[in-house]
């Protein structure tokens, strides 16, 4: 098919056009750079650069295009807390925008880059697809309205949409090029990486609380590399049925600690990264593991490498990019 990759030259979306490469489809990667990187599209892709709102009407059009993965959005949790309005206009409006191109052009198919803030604090885990979406910022409440509008624009207008809602991604895949893709974001946020980053600079990490009801006193979050991630993205392709819209998990159905993470990464590396413990952060819950059970039987699709693969690939980048 013809695809359209939005966010395409960020960290998932370059990693998912990758694979839509390699199984044969054509790519056209849109992406404004504003947090992407022109370097990380891979290469037989087309590359369109701006926003959705100002280039995919024209994008959809000139390259017939058949199925959109739309990844393109502002993500970072506490800066949604200082500019809700910036959020909510990329986040919703520009996905709105998109919706409307796709129905001018034609264009039946879609599958959303969600995420498990959507849930906020859960009640239980691991969390179900069935669970109350109760997002505790506006980037997760501007991901539930995004859901919110393809059930609408699925019953109204016909489109067969598949929303795949993400915990922790981690790792890093080499192209069929041989060039790694891989977490590059400023600031970054993630754990995996600024671990590593401390391995590669002797300054260490923090730990943000060691006294939640966990085995070992940190948080416990679900991790699955980013390929198996990418993997989903193209079973979820196949799963676009004109007037529905589903909704999965992907998750590994257990989680790791904060400490865990880090000792896979002294073990991979070598190095004897310093850990420092910090006061807890807010808002920050004791648990978060999905349950994938719903995507696993509907599409197959059950996360295959673990932990250790995920910062072996990671560092692998890291190493790359020095």
């Amino acid at each position: 098919m013809k695809l359209l990759v939005t966010g395409g030259a960020g960290y998932i979306g370059s990693v998912v056009a990758a694979q839509l490469l390699e199984a044969g489809h054509e790519v056209t990667v849109l992406d404004d750079l504003s947090t992407g990187h022109e370097d990380a599209v891979p290469r037989g892709a087309a590359f369109a650069h701006g926003t959705i709102r100002e280039a995919a009407a024209a994008v959809l059009e000139e390259h017939d295009i058949a199925a959109v993965l739309h990844f393109a959005a502002s993500s970072l949790v506490g800066e949604s807390v200082a500019d809700p309005g910036k959020y909510w206009s990329n986040n919703l409006g520009g996905t709105l925008a998109l919706l409307d191109a796709m129905r001018t052009a034609g264009t039946p198919r879609i599958v959303f880059s969600s995420t498990a803030a959507v849930y906020g604090e859960p009640e239980r885990t691991p969390i179900e697809e069935t669970d109350p979406t109760r997002p505790t910022s506006p980037y997760g409440a501007s991901k539930v309205a995004v859901d919110t509008a393809l059930t609408e624009f699925a019953r109204l207008h016909g489109i067969g949409a598949v929303s795949l809602r993400y915990f922790n991604v981690a790792g890093a895949q080499r192209a069929a090029d041989g060039r790694w893709l891989g977490e590059r974001h400023s600031p970054e946020t993630h754990l995996v990486p600024n671990v590593l980053a401390g391995a590669g600079s002797g300054e260490g990490v923090r730990i943000f609380g060691d006294d939640y009801p966990t085995p070992d006193g940190t948080c416990v979050r679900d991790y699955i590399h980013v390929t198996d991630l990418a993997d989903a993205h193209l079973r979820a392709l196949g799963a676009c049925e004109p007037g529905q819209h589903r909704v999965y998990n992907l998750g590994n159905g257990a989680g790791f600690s904060v400490r865990e993470v880090i000792e896979v990464c002294r073990e991979v590396t070598g190095h004897d990264i310093p850990a420092t413990v910090a006061p807890r952060r807010p808002g920050d819950p004791a648990v978060l593991v999905a349950s994938a059970k719903r995507i696993q039987a509907d599409l197959g699709w059950k996360a295959s490498r673990d932990l250790r693969a995920m910062v072996a690939d990671a560092w692998q980048f890291s190493q790359a990019r020095r």
